[in-house]
């Protein structure tokens, strides 16, 4: 009991955001209100920690930056300008909207959602639904790891590789592509105690990023390189016979054809396209195929590029080669999101889509809303619903996305939190419930664990869930089917497959009373020591029948950059330099960006620049700078540092363009390309100028 009578009570949650930790929290609340977050201490790898961000969580809560009331747009689309309504006159001008704009062709109206929430409730189900039953146009989500999660499918089935908490009894640990200190805070714990335990770490990233500096060893390929390095590696593999050859003869598939594929990838030919001496990755390769247990610990940073699902491809082929999949400790891991037997069916029923005669459904990437919204014509896109996201300030190639926004014909929607720079573009703007205010369930792509979110306090204000509103929409449209109108909790109890032996232990009940749970597979989760990858043939494809169907090379390749000195010498004349775009440390893509203490701790847009490239630029530490190219522009402060090599300019992001200094973030530069495979967009193939401005 506290002073005055006050009780103080403790609500299991979730972390929301788009990280492989999926942190296990605990709330606590006293009367009304939550006052303090932190993680739960019972919870094997959140261990009761929680990253900088989450652990000031009730800052991003109680903001009085806070979005608390409908609005609608007073002002010019971008000014941002808004007055109050009513939750009656906010549905029903939405419903009138989307009711006329759908008895012409409702595949004019678009949904729009990514990672702002991860959970299976909020994320993926009522909203699904509601769209599907309008007969909307359908979204492909591609922006953050369709081309990798392509790649890793050819080759290992799903997204399954080695258990996180196995991680400690590595000798030698490949970080391919990620910066785990900033982005996966809990598994860089168990690579440190690999270290601790005599482990190698060698980290493999364009830049000296914080994971980097804390390394044994530090790569730095030149940006949409990591293919040629991975096909060099298997080369040396190969020829010098470090092979396992009874994992290769009982559980791949395609091996000579990859060894006659490979003869002509030496290291002497990956050298000048990754800028790494033939030696240092003739050596990476041997003493890869030399140490046991051996792990290559890879994220999406790769596969942000123009050869990115292929990249990953290659990568993925090469713990089948020594057979590192044989123990726990070894093998590679991209996610673990698909041991996870969600019910995608049960949440999102994509059958209650109405397949209307001459109708068939439409598909847009996500990636490229820019080009959909100004260039759409089987049909237009004549209204957008925005939620979960935050397209403005993170697609790429963002002057054609602001222009596609800015469109006074196009109706658009907005459900969120804060007034993002998306949000200045709505006509309607909703206020959305924070992850203490809602209910939901989350997988996780970095462990093997379900964690619960139950509500801890009421909403603020008038905010409300997504399924909520999507709910409601429902009922003023006339949409009566019942799929639509399922509560919360009901949907939470049917995400996962029950009848799935990895559901077991997965009681909706227990769940929400303990918090978190466990996946019903062994510990440690060995996934492949025995073969059975989850391929059509059960092996390790080198050669994939489900990229020779898709029209693609079937075997590991080379996809160069779209945009490098090699592949395209005349704008590399013009834009010489190589820009990478990785999260800032204090921001989760575009979440945080607009809280004082995380925008206060990042200090402004930087660009990371080697001294020699500024030298002959004239630049000084600290100087304001123009980064540009045929796409746009935008300033940034210098940092001239050898953390970066030369040829390429590091800025973190992503900074809302509003709150950027000249209204313009690292997106005004990057591309509207598409990956070899999957769809994604290229954010890291990129070229620039940079001057003093």
């Amino acid at each position: 009991m506290l002073p005055g009578g006050a009780t103080e009570t403790r609500v299991r949650a979730a972390c929301p955001h788009d990280c492989p930790d999926t942190c296990a929290m605990e709330v606590t609340v006293s009367g009304a209100r939550a006052i303090k977050v932190r993680g739960a201490a019972d919870m094997p790898f959140t261990d009761g920690v929680l990253c900088t961000k989450v652990a000031h969580y009730l800052e991003r809560v109680y903001s009085e930056q806070r979005l608390l009331h409908p609005m609608k747009r007073v002002g010019r689309k971008g000014e941002g300008r808004f007055e109050r309504i009513s939750w009656d006159e906010a549905l029903d001008t939405i419903a009138a909207r989307f009711r006329a704009i759908a008895a012409d062709d409702p595949r004019s109206i678009l949904p729009y959602s990514y990672a702002g929430t991860m959970g299976l409730v909020q994320g993926e189900s009522l909203d699904r639904r509601f769209f599907h039953r309008l007969g909307a146009s359908l979204l492909d989500r591609t922006i953050c790891a369709s081309a990798g999660a392509l790649g890793w499918k050819a080759t290992v089935g799903a997204s399954i590789g080695t258990d996180p908490e196995a991680i400690a009894d590595a000798r030698l640990i490949l970080i391919w592509g990620g910066n785990p200190v900033v982005s996966n805070l809990h598994g860089w714990r168990h690579i440190q105690e690999a270290r601790r335990r005599g482990a190698k770490l060698v980290c493999i990233d364009p830049r000296r990023s914080e994971t980097a500096a804390k390394c044994d060893v530090h790569l730095a390929p030149w940006p949409g390189t990591d293919g040629a390095l991975a096909l060099a590696m298997m080369q040396v593999l190969i020829a010098e016979d470090r092979l396992d050859h009874d994992y290769i003869a009982r559980h791949t598939l395609g091996f000579d054809a990859l060894a006659e594929r490979v003869r002509a990838f030496t290291p002497e030919w990956a050298a000048p396209l990754t800028g790494l001496d033939a030696s240092v990755i003739r050596d990476l390769a041997r003493e890869y195929g030399s140490t046991t247990p051996s792990l290559i610990r890879l994220n999406y940073g790769l596969n942000r590029c123009a050869g990115g699902g292929m990249a990953v491809r290659n990568i993925a082929c090469l713990p089948a080669l020594t057979g590192a999949w044989r123990h726990a400790a070894g093998g590679a891991l991209l996610s673990t999101s698909g041991n996870y037997p969600v019910d995608g069916h049960a949440l999102a029923r994509p059958d209650l889509y109405p397949h209307a005669a001459g109708r068939p459904p439409r598909t847009v990437n996500m990636a490229f809303i820019g080009e959909a919204l100004l260039e759409a014509t089987d049909p237009p896109i004549r209204a957008l619903y925005v939620y979960n996201a935050n397209p403005v300030a993170v697609a790429p190639d963002s002057n054609r996305v602001k222009a596609g926004f800015a469109r006074e014909d196009l109706f658009c929607v907005v459900h969120e939190l804060f007034q993002t720079d998306t949000a200045d573009y709505a006509d309607i703007l909703l206020p959305a419930t924070s992850q203490l205010e809602h209910r939901d369930v989350h997988t996780s792509y970095g462990h093997l664990n379900v964690v619960a979110n139950m509500p801890a306090i009421a909403p603020l204000g008038e905010a409300k869930p997504n399924t909520e509103v999507f709910r409601l929409l429902a009922a003023r449209l006339g949409l009566a089917h019942p799929a639509l109108f399922e509560s919360d909790d009901s949907i939470a109890a049917r995400a996962f497959r029950q009848d799935d032996e990895r559901a077991r232990g997965l009681a909706p009940e227990q769940l929400a009373e303990h918090g978190w749970a466990r996946l019903n597979l062994a510990s440690p989760f060995v996934p492949f020591a025995n073969g059975g990858f989850r391929t059509p043939s059960g092996r390790c494809e080198f050669h994939s029948g489900l990229l020779a169907g898709l029209g693609l090379d079937p075997l590991p390749a080379w996809h160069p950059p779209a945009e490098s000195v090699v592949s395209n010498p005349a704008l590399a004349a013009r834009y010489p330099l190589a820009l990478i775009t990785p999260p800032a440390r204090n921001f989760l893509n575009s979440s945080f960006a607009n809280l004082p203490r995380f925008r206060d701790e990042q200090g402004g847009p930087v660009l990371q620049i080697h001294p020699d490239d500024a030298a002959g630029r004239g630049i000084g530490d600290g100087q304001r700078l123009r980064i540009h190219n045929d796409r746009g522009e935008f300033h940034a402060r210098a940092v001239v540092t050898t953390g970066v090599r030369p040829g390429v300019v590091v800025s973190p992001s992503v900074w809302w363009h509003k709150l950027s200094g000249d209204g313009n973030n690292a997106n005004a530069v990057t591309a509207s390309t598409a990956t070899d495979m999957g769809g994604g967009p290229i954010f890291y193939d990129c070229l620039v100028e940079v001057s003093c401005a």
